[in-house]
């Protein structure tokens, strides 16, 4: 099972599950983490591979969306967790609407930061180099470099560098194993970009957030039961760069009885 944490504040309080992206770990949530904890309780999952999870890469041999994301609710289901609302940045976001199509009784509502919600031409041309340099250039310097182009400029600097610390925690087959899901994830999201779920979704985005803005953007505009923040200034790991303001949007959703 995955490693995780609890921070249980009390039996009335609504859970709150954070699922960071490849490459990261529960980590990239620490400047959530108090001002959640002090109105839900919240669960902290490290994926397949990532943080405490390092040495876990699941129970059978296949690395899938589904396997995954099962992983996680797995974890409710040893929690006793009934339900909960989720929060995702980058490739968690696709992790959490797996789970919306495969558990969506768990899911009470999501936030997505920095949500992958489909490929514009720069992701795809980033996603292409990356296939063909992943055996030729070590992965950290490789990932290092991806970092910078998905999180460019000064204001991004504190978001590479938590994510570039986490990474080193990775092991190179772990990347490569999630770098084949990439396939997957294309045809997902190409499914789920002509279908409307009934879940309650908040998209906070950065304005600089060049590659996934304008897909997550099409998606909102498609859905009435989807929400879009825009963050300006900042860029794709918008709860890092801007986090008073992502707590307050995230918070103030959740906490919006639909």
């Amino acid at each position: 099972m995955l490693s995780y944490k609890t921070f249980s504040k009390d039996s009335e309080s609504d859970w709150v599950v954070f699922v960071h992206g490849a490459g990261g770990s529960s980590a990239v949530w620490f400047k959530q983490l108090r001002d959640f904890r002090d109105r839900f309780n919240v669960l902290l999952v490290d994926l397949r591979g990532h943080g405490r999870s390092r040495d876990y890469h699941g129970e059978g041999p296949p690395y899938t969306l589904e396997a995954i994301s099962q992983d996680i609710v797995d974890v409710l289901e040893h929690e006793k967790i009934e339900s909960a609302h989720f929060i995702g940045v980058s490739l968690g976001t696709v992790l959490i609407r797996m789970i919306v199509e495969i558990a969506p009784e768990k899911v009470r509502s999501v936030v997505y930061a920095g949500a992958v919600a489909g490929f514009s031409v720069w992701a795809r041309a980033l996603i292409f180099t990356g296939q063909s340099l992943k055996n030729l250039i070590p992965f950290r310097a490789l990932y290092a470099v991806f970092a910078w182009i998905i999180m460019p400029g000064k204001k991004a600097a504190e978001a590479r560098r938590v994510f570039r610390k986490e990474a080193r925690r990775v092991e190179p087959e772990e990347f490569r194993r999630w770098l084949w899901l990439i396939p997957e994830v294309s045809k997902r999201l190409q499914v789920w970009s002509s279908m409307i779920t009934e879940c309650r979704s908040l998209y906070v985005m950065g304005g600089r957030d060049y590659m996934f803005l304008p897909p997550a953007t099409r998606i909102v505009s498609l859905a009435g039961n989807s929400f879009l923040e825009v963050i300006e200034g900042v860029g794709h790991v918008c709860n890092i760069e801007r986090p008073l303001v992502f707590n307050e949007l995230a918070i103030a959703f959740l906490s919006r009885r639909a």
